[in-house]
């Protein structure tokens, strides 16, 4: 019997093991292996530091996701063994695999700046990348009176690149809503030249940080976070200081990538950037954030990728050629604050430009322009996670990028 073991249950592993169950006859075993009995509406954490969502809002049992026939292994992954397909657990058992999906995510590491975990971590030092601390934020910025936030990206890649931008917007509308927006400074510390990595979007985006009286301190390359002085220092040695930090830690893929061989720099696995096979290893993929890919780490990503996925991985088992191509395609609303949003499509080759979206010329969500359809619609997308997404369920939405709609960039 052929073993399919999926390493991570987040929401590219459990989308993986729906669509692979309901398509697989039962002479295929699939087994997926997650240590954490939660599974997060991780694109919640934004908002609860807000007081929009309620912290269990966001937060479902891991079991309740996986559907009948799959054997869900709670125990944390020691190690990978591509060469001898074999994946070790904590509690010293082993599973031995024909075909191994890598799903485990990328995650903060804030040990890997010097300073950054320090004893201000959880008090004058926050994050909103992780369920403890979006709701110690939250309780942050409830106490906070005024003083100078600085938002600090400190890295490149890191899961969902539009939420910092998202949080400087919201940080502002909840400021102004609690009367004390004249009182707060905010700051936006990033190592890019603009506020997004693309320039048409880049440019927008910044424009209305400019209108809100959020600084931009761009180039601006993390070395060293001093806790006591409360101040950010970079390589080049200019300073910012801060009352209060929101970071964004350095994101990393799972420490058995690295020790594998299999993964880059941060531990995202190397894999091919349109069907999600590792080079070395035929019988192993990765998909979500722990693929390494050039474009979002994003839940619209894992979504389109595994409409490619499945049917590749599908002809793989049968020893058939893999066909289908990923475009690198993503799109992310960008909550603009006071119930707007913007939305952005891209894909590989194609940055965000305007237009309107799934429809051409109709809609109803608009492309780089904030409007409140946009805002319901990132709204309604929690919903759609939980009862869609991630049982595995048919999005009418293209899994391709598509042009129609989207008004070409003057160059």
């Amino acid at each position: 019997m052929p073993h399919i073991v999926i390493l991570g249950a987040g929401t590219a592993g459990t989308m993986a093991a729906n669509k692979l169950r309901s398509r697989l006859d039962s002479t295929f075993k699939i087994t997926i292996v997650d240590d954490d009995p939660n599974h997060y509406y991780q694109p919640g954490f934004l908002f609860i530091p807000f007081g929009t969502y309620e912290p269990q809002e966001v937060v479902k049992t891991t079991k309740e996701f996986l559907p009948p026939g799959v054997d869900y292994r709670s125990e944390r992954i020691v190690s990978l063994d591509p060469g001898s397909n074999s994946v070790a657990l904590a509690d010293g058992s082993t599973l031995s695999y024909d075909f191994c999906i890598i799903a485990t995510g990328t995650h903060p590491e804030p040990g890997e700046t010097p300073g950054l975990s320090g004893p201000e971590y959880g008090k004058t030092v926050h994050d909103f990348y992780t369920f403890e601390g979006a709701v110690g934020l939250r309780r942050a910025l409830a106490d906070f009176d005024g003083g100078r936030v600085v938002l600090n990206l400190i890295e490149m890649p890191i899961k969902c690149p539009v939420a910092p931008l998202e949080f400087a917007f919201l940080a502002d509308a909840f400021f102004t809503g609690r009367g004390i927006r004249d009182d707060v400074e905010l700051v936006y510390v990033t190592p890019m030249s603009g506020a997004f990595t693309k320039p048409v979007a880049s440019k927008r985006l910044g424009g209305m940080f400019e209108e809100r009286g959020i600084e931009i301190e761009p180039d601006f390359y993390l070395e060293r976070v001093d806790q006591e002085e409360r101040k950010l220092i970079s390589f080049d040695e200019r300073e910012v200081g801060y009352d209060l930090l929101v970071t964004i830690p350095v994101n990393m893929g799972a420490s058995f990538v690295g020790e594998a061989g299999i993964g880059d720099e941060l531990n995202h696995v190397k894999v091919d950037h349109g069907n999600f096979q590792s080079p070395d290893f035929p019988n192993v993929f990765a998909i979500g954030d722990a693929a390494a890919l050039p474009t979002s780490k994003a839940g619209s990503v894992a979504h389109f990728a595994m409409e490619t996925f499945i049917p590749n991985f599908l002809a793989h088992l049968e020893g058939r050629p893999m066909t289908h191509q990923f475009d690198g395609h993503s799109n992310c609303y960008i909550e603009t604050g006071f119930d707007k949003a913007m939305l952005i499509d891209f894909n590989y080759d194609t940055e965000p430009l305007p237009g309107k979206y799934p429809l051409p010329g109709i809609g109803p969500f608009s492309l780089l322009e904030e409007s409140e359809v946009n805002h319901w619609g990132k709204m309604m997308f929690k919903w759609m996670y939980w009862h869609l997404l991630l049982p595995g369920k048919d999005i009418p939405v293209p899994a391709q990028m598509t042009m129609a709609g989207k008004e070409r960039s003057p160059a």
